[in-house]
């Protein structure tokens, strides 16, 4: 069982699960990330993973999964599942999703509370401490929020969130 952080240094997780795989073809692997992006779920679900799951998951659910895994099933964090019907409808051509004019409305919830806190001018640290996550993790949430509004700065995204986040 290898669970697999997407964020490396050097190396996105994704990248290197191809060769995890090559060299151990009958390990399981779960992706452990903070990553809600359909891409790198789409990516992880391609290169072989058993499943995906963000860092935000409870110890008892870590543990079910990593059973799941063991037992050959997949297993996807629930924050996850509509995003998973999205990417395999784009990959198809299923559906395409009408385009939002709002780019906030692609921000998970999470993202959506970290924005809250930028707006306010709470510092990765002091974000980290009120929602209980590491300061790491809350940048890599903010660049996950930039990317997504297309903003280069924080004093960007604390503009845009003014009137938008409650």
């Amino acid at each position: 069982m290898i669970l697999l952080d997407n964020h490396l240094p050097g190396v996105k997780g994704v990248d290197a699960l191809v060769g995890l795989k090559e060299v151990a073809p009958q390990a399981r692997v779960l992706m452990l990330t903070v990553s809600e992006d359909e891409r790198d779920l789409s990516a992880a679900l391609r290169g072989g993973a058993q499943g995906y799951l963000l860092k935000t998951v409870d110890s008892d659910g870590m543990a079910a999964a990593i059973l799941r895994a063991m037992a050959g099933q997949s297993t996807i964090s629930p924050e996850m599942t509509g995003k998973l019907v999205t990417a395999f409808q784009s990959l198809h051509g299923d559906a395409a999703p009408a385009a939002d004019p709002d780019p906030i409305h692609s921000l998970s919830t999470r993202e959506r509370e970290i924005l809250g806190h930028i707006s306010r001018g709470a510092s990765d640290k002091d974000i980290g401490r009120a929602l209980g996550i590491a300061e790491t993790t809350v940048k890599i949430h903010v660049q996950h929020i930039l990317r997504k509004l297309n903003l280069a700065s924080r004093v960007q995204a604390a503009v845009y969130a003014v009137g938008r986040i409650e």
